[in-house]
This record gives structure tokens, C-alpha cells and sequence, in this order.
């Protein structure tokens, strides 16, 4: 098991204490939250993006994923959504990320019309993936919480280049076992993000460990080598305890042997 941290549990604070955090606390990769106001986002020049590249090598980390916030089964206009995703690509590809993160965001509309969509999106950018070495990730996330309802999708797609990004969160909320998450999601699986809370009325991040999610269950079904990245929401929950002090104690949770 290799182990990334989402920058969402750093908002806002520049990519070098990121990449010094996890060099200190043993932790192998990042997940790089894209959006206006952090060190990576859509806007990002040509320098800066090099810039990037090199920071990362220099530290000796992963850029595993560039987490963007599209939602491929919302409701809209196919060709901004598709220029978006192209857009995504052609960032995580000058980053040297793996993987690009993609939500649903299908609404409450008709769940088939929604699958529909995202496949269509997703197979009409699938070969610009390929070509770029960038795997699409859909995430278990909103409308899609649970692993079949992702899977589904992903069997319309049907190619190697668009996968899945298991959120353990959503499919335990949305009332599947780990077990059941990972039949779904294994033939298309990407890796996992863990993540701890008090329950599903309170979804305050907490350090691994300390909640309710099942996840030493969740990584014991997992491929070795397989990623799992901890996304601590501290964007969302600014009363939430700060990340650094808890990178230490989380990596040595998610490296004890289960049960």
C-alpha cells in the first residue's frame, strides 16, 4: 500500500509545506485540489507548472492526482463540460499526475439520463487520456454515492483510460459494505480515499481511526501497491483539528497490519 494525503486538509497553504509534510511524515504521494485560490489551479502559466514538476521531483513525491471539481452527469451543455475535461487533462499531464478526479454531480433527476451523460462525456475524452497517460478517476460522490451506482457508469465507458476513485465515505453512507463497494469497483478501481467521522450527521474529519468509516476493513481487500490517499476535509470544517500534527499518527495507522 502507497500512501498520498489530499491537499484539501492543507486550504490554501502553498505547495512546498505540502510537499515538506509529507517527505517528514512518510507519506509517498499528493492528491492536488484544483480550484482558484490554491497553488494549483485551472489558470496555472507554463512556468508555474514546471515550477510544479520540479518541486515535486526535488522532494521526492508522487503527484498522484489532480482533483478537479467537474461534475460529468450534471445537467448541461455537453461541449463545456467535454472542454473542461480536456482542460483537466492537459493540466494533469503538464503536472505529471497519474489520475484526474472527477465527481457526477447528477442531480436529482433521472438516474439513466445522468449515466448517460457522464458515459457520453467521459468516452468523448477517453482517447485524449489515453494519449496524455492520465487516467480519469469518477468518484464515488453525490449522486453516484455507491460503488455499483459508479460502476455503472464505468461499464457504459468501457475503456481503460476512465476508472474509479473509491471514497470510502460516500459508499458507507450510501449503505454498502466495503465488501460489496470493492465487487463493484475492483475492475475498475484507481485507489481509495479514507477518511474518518462521528457519523452521518456529523462529518467533521477526524484523525484516522478515531470514527465510525470501516477502514482497516476497507484497505485489507485492496491489491498491494494499491494507493489510498486520505482526504481530511478541512476546507469544509474549519474547526477541525490541523493536518500537520496528525500525518504522523495516520500513516502509522494505515501501515498496521488488519485485524
Amino acid at each position: 500500500m502507497r500512501l498520498a494525503f489530499s491537499t484539501l486538509g492543507l486550504p490554501g497553504r502553498p505547495l512546498a509545506e505540502a510537499l515538506r509534510l509529507a517527505a517528514l511524515h512518510g507519506w509517498a504521494g499528493l492528491e492536488l485540489r484544483c480550484r482558484t485560490g490554491e497553488p494549483v489551479h485551472p489558470a496555472m502559466t507554463a512556468h508555474e507548472r514546471a515550477k510544479a514538476v520540479r518541486d515535486f521531483a526535488d522532494a521526492g513525491i508522487t503527484p498522484l492526482t489532480l482533483a478537479t471539481y467537474l461534475g460529468v452527469a450534471a445537467p448541461g451543455d455537453d461541449r463545456e463540460l467535454i472542454a473542461g475535461l480536456r482542460d483537466g487533462l492537459r493540466l494533469a499531464a503538464d503536472l505529471g499526475t497519474r489520475y484526474l478526479r472527477v465527481f457526477p454531480r447528477g442531480g436529482d433527476g433521472v438516474i439513466a439520463a445522468a449515466d448517460a451523460r457522464a458515459a457520453r462525456r467521459l468516452a468523448a475524452v477517453a482517447e485524449t487520456a489515453r494519449a496524455l497517460g492520465v487516467r480519469i478517476l469518477l468518484e464515488t460522490h453525490d449522486s453516484h454515492r455507491g460503488g455499483r451506482d459508479v460502476a455503472r457508469v464505468l461499464d457504459l465507458v468501457d475503456h481503460p483510460s476512465v476508472g474509479a476513485l473509491w471514497d470510502l465515505m460516500h459508499t458507507h453512507l450510501a449503505g454498502e459494505t466495503p465488501v460489496e463497494s470493492h465487487a463493484a469497483l475492483a475492475p475498475h478501481l484507481g485507489y481509495v480515499q479514507v477518511k474518518d467521522i462521528a457519523g452521518p450527521d456529523d462529518r467533521t474529519p477526524l484523525p484516522l481511526g478515531a470514527g465510525v468509516l470501516p477502514i482497516t476493513e476497507c484497505t485489507g481487500l485492496l491489491p498491494p501497491g494499491c494507493w489510498v490517499s486520505w482526504e481530511y476535509e478541512a476546507a469544509w470544517f474549519p474547526s477541525a483539528a490541523p493536518l500537520d500534527g496528525l500525518l504522523g499518527p495516520a500513516a502509522s495507522f494505515l501501515g498496521r497490519p488488519a485485524g
